[in-house]
C-alpha cells in the first residue's frame, strides 16, 4: 500500500481587520497608556527615596504626545517642532544614560545645565510640553461646545506664554483662529466623545505625577524651573 504523505499547506497571512487597524491608530489612547506606565514606575519607588525613572521609556512616552501637537495645526507648529527636537535629544541620550536623575547630575557636574542643547534644559522644555497638553485636556473636559479656541488659549497662556517672546505669542494668537473644532480633533485622534474623555482624564492623572516628579528633580538640585 502506497504511503501517502500529507503536504503542509501554508496559509496566506490575512490583513489586519478594520477593528485591529482602528485600535492600533489611536494616538490618544497610546499617550494615556504610556504615561500610566510611567506613573506606575514612579509609584514603585519607596516614599522618601528619589525615583530613578528610566530615560528610555520616558522619552518613548513623550514621543507619543507629538501627534497631538500636529493635530492642533499652525497655532502650535512652533511648539511641535521644538518639542520633537527636544524629545529626540532625550531619546538619543537614553542610549548611554539610564535614568533622568543621572542625566541631570551629569549636566550639573559639567556646569552646562542652562546651556542651549543640554539634556537638562531640553528636559525642562519637554516637561512644559507635557504640562501644556495636560492643561489643554483639563480645559477641554470642563468646557462645553465644539470650539477649542478657549481651552487652547488658556493652556498656552498658563504654560508656554511666559517663556515666549512677543513675535511667537502673536503668531500663536493668530493661529488660534485656525484650530480644528473639537469634533475634528477627536476624528483625527480616532476617538468619540466618550472614549476621548476617558483617555484625556487618564492622561491628566498620570501626567500630573510625571510633571510633579520632574519639577522635584529640578527643585531638589537647586535648579528651579522658571527659566
Amino acid at each position: 500500500m502506497e504511503e501517502i504523505r500529507s503536504a503542509s499547506i501554508r496559509r496566506p497571512s490575512l490583513p489586519p481587520s478594520a477593528d485591529q487597524t482602528m485600535e492600533e491608530d489611536k494616538p490618544l489612547k497610546k499617550m494615556a497608556e504610556a504615561f500610566k506606565e510611567l506613573s506606575i514606575r514612579l509609584d514603585q519607588f519607596p516614599e522618601g527615596e528619589e525615583a530613578r525613572l528610566e530615560l528610555s521609556p520616558f522619552s518613548n512616552a513623550c514621543s507619543l504626545v507629538s501627534p497631538l501637537f500636529r493635530c492642533l495645526g499652525i497655532a502650535f507648529k512652533f511648539a511641535e517642532l521644538d518639542y520633537v527636537a527636544k524629545v529626540n535629544d532625550l531619546a538619543g541620550a537614553s542610549k548611554s544614560i539610564s535614568a533622568l536623575p543621572l542625566m541631570m547630575d551629569d549636566d550639573v557636574k559639567s556646569d552646562c545645565v542652562r546651556k542651549a542643547g543640554s539634556h537638562t534644559r531640553n528636559l525642562l522644555r519637554v516637561k512644559r510640553g507635557i504640562d501644556m497638553v495636560k492643561v489643554l485636556f483639563e480645559h477641554i473636559i470642563s468646557t462645553q461646545g465644539n470650539s477649542l479656541k478657549d481651552p487652547a488659549s488658556k493652556a498656552y497662556s498658563q504654560v508656554f506664554s511666559p517663556y515666549h517672546g512677543w513675535a511667537i505669542r502673536k503668531a500663536v494668537a493668530a493661529g488660534m483662529y485656525a484650530l480644528p473644532t473639537k469634533a475634528q480633533l477627536l476624528n483625527k485622534l480616532n476617538e468619540d466623545e466618550t472614549s476621548a474623555r476617558i483617555q484625556m482624564q487618564n492622561f491628566v492623572a498620570s501626567a500630573a505625577l510625571v510633571v510633579k516628579y520632574i519639577d522635584q528633580l529640578f527643585i531638589s538640585r537647586g535648579l528651579g524651573t522658571d527659566w
